[in-house]
């Protein structure tokens, strides 16, 4: 098959660059799953921009800084920050359904999270990534140029260097497209492609808890690595320190604006004598207001401190009709599970949320390999520095996915050379396939034991140990046998695990969201960990 642009990833980063593209090329869309199944679609909170007169665009830059820990690119920090009104207005002109408030400037509810100093949240209810999603997704399934394959995943991405390596031993590799497999069947298709642009999301999955799909495995990262891309600052995983407790509700996440509105944390009956008492006090001036990092390890700390599972967090004292009608989504999934917000706290825990780091690219989403573009939670553009700030995230899909759309359609049409099929012609069905479950639950509870919230270097060497072996089984694996659903996701997992862990080694110091018990410091000069594939080390 071949397209003009191939697309892998259907969240709001995928969508946004094949709208913007496909009024002058051919776009396909690969998902792993239903367009829906992304992490895009369970946003809560909303998107961050300046809306409001009384906000600026110097405020939620310094905002977006101190967030970082002193690692946010300021240069990135402020395009995508000063393209966010004419983001927000390109969405509204898609027709989402944003919260409307006809006495605010703009018309629309402005909401307030942990890290912002203004209100500049717009969001639908507390559904946003929701209703963003259904809305393009519409315009994407009506649109004559656009292919989607759902239900399709991602195999490795098709490089000039692998086709002629004697031509390319020392010029630069371009990238051609991919390999792709169609889950009903089991076929492997190749996907020529002038331009490939990964919107993968991130890799929440390699923890054993964490707010993220299902479909966050990695994937970009891994092959974007595979190909000889650098990826840079992969020890800063962004744990949501407010993830409900509940043996029945997996993943579902308790977005900020609750604390944003008056949400308080407190400790719950099993502390004993200090139940019901607030804590973040005692860690952070902010209190509940306080960045996610902050707030995260301060439940991780009472947690581990009083032996607790959960905290509770409350916002019982606000009006019932506000909660209702401001978080119909938590309240509704809470009444399922028999908790009413309006009368009792909710029980929380962190988990793995974002992925901060990612696959270098500039603002147009370009790699180091030409061809290749990657856009949102999968890339690194350095607005994020070491901990990103609540809302940023969906914004930067945006802006960033509109600029790569324009330098791709800036670019003049070209060729793509000849792609070989897929060979399976000296591997056979696997044998035992309890091998990849086993190892699959194995990574994530060592990644969750000693790459968590904090760390120490002995966790972190032990890790490293572990995933070279793991590796090594996988790779012999991979090599043997027809490829998989759960063994391609698990190969790219075990990559990612192994960047998380080789970044978080480098790291000298505490920053951000990435806390050492060895290193609790935090250096004077903030730099980026930018590891090269050794493919370009050459």
């Amino acid at each position: 098959m071949k397209f003009d642009v191939a697309i892998v990833g259907s969240g709001l980063a995928g969508l946004s660059v094949a709208l913007h593209l496909a009024e002058t090329r051919t776009v396909a869309i690969v998902s792993k799953r239903a367009l829906k199944d992304g992490a895009s679609n369970w946003a809560q909170g909303g998107i961050a921009a300046v809306l409001d007169s009384g906000d600026s665009h110097r405020q939620h830059i310094d905002d977006t800084l101190i967030a970082g820990g002193g690692l946010c690119d300021e240069a990135a920090t402020r395009y995508i920050v000063e393209h966010g009104r004419e983001a927000i207005e390109w969405l509204i002109e898609q027709g989402v359904p944003f919260t409307r408030d006809e006495s605010a400037e703009l018309g629309f509810h402005l909401t307030r999270e942990g890290g912002h100093s203004q209100r500049r949240i717009i969001h639908a209810a507390d559904a946003t990534g929701n209703a963003v999603q259904t809305t393009l997704e519409e315009k994407v399934h009506a649109h004559p140029n656009i292919t989607l394959f759902e239900h399709h995943c991602a195999v490795d991405l098709i490089t000039s260097d692998k086709l002629h390596p004697a031509k390319q031993a020392n010029g630069q590799p371009k990238c051609y497209g991919l390999y792709v497999q169609d889950e009903q069947t089991g076929q492997v298709h190749t996907f020529a492609a002038e331009h490939t642009v990964m919107c993968t999301g991130g890799a929440g999955k390699v923890y054993l808890y964490t707010t993220n799909p299902d479909t966050a495995s990695g994937d970009g990262i891994a092959m974007a690595w595979r190909a000889g891309c650098r990826v840079s600052n992969m020890e800063f995983i962004q744990f949501h320190p407010t993830c409900l407790y509940h043996p029945y509700a997996k993943s579902f996440l308790i977005t900020e604006a609750i604390r944003g509105e008056g949400g308080l944390l407190k400790l719950p009956p099993e502390a004993g004598a200090a139940a019901g008492t607030r804590f973040m006090l005692a860690h952070d001036e902010r209190a509940e207001l306080a960045p996610r990092d902050v707030v995260a390890r301060a439940i991780d700390f009472e947690i581990k401190k009083r032996g607790l599972d959960y905290v509770h967090l409350d916002i019982s004292h606000k009006p019932a009709e506000f909660l209702i009608e401001h978080f119909p989504t938590i309240y509704a999934r809470c009444m399922e599970l028999g908790i009413d917000i309006t009368r009792e706290p909710i029980p929380i825990v962190p988990a793995a949320h974002y992925t901060c780091g990612g696959i270098v690219t500039d603002l147009h989403g370009r790699t180091d390999l030409p061809g290749l573009y990657a856009v949102g939670e999968t890339a690194c553009t350095g607005l994020h520095g070491a901990n990103r700030l609540a809302s940023n995230s969906l914004l930067e899909c945006v802006v960033i996915g509109r600029a790569c759309a324009l330098d791709i359609t800036a670019k003049e049409k070209g060729e793509v050379p000849y792609l070989p099929d897929w060979d399976e012609s000296r591997v056979s069905d696997a044998d035992e396939e309890v091998v990849i479950a086993h190892n699959w639950d194995e990574l994530r509870r060592f990644m969750w034991n000693y790459v968590g919230i904090v760390r120490t270097t002995k966790r972190l060497e032990r890790a490293q140990h572990r995933l070279a072996l793991l590796k090594e089984e996988i790779d012999e694996y991979y090599q043997n046998f027809r490829v998989k659903h759960d063994l391609l996701e698990l190969r790219n997992l075990v990559e990612v695990a192994s960047l998380i862990v080789n970044s978080a080694l480098l790291r000298r110091e505490s920053r951000g969201l990435h806390f050492s018990r060895d290193y609790p410091e935090t250096l004077a000069k903030a730099l980026p960990t930018i590891l090269t594939p050794p493919r370009r080390k050459k």
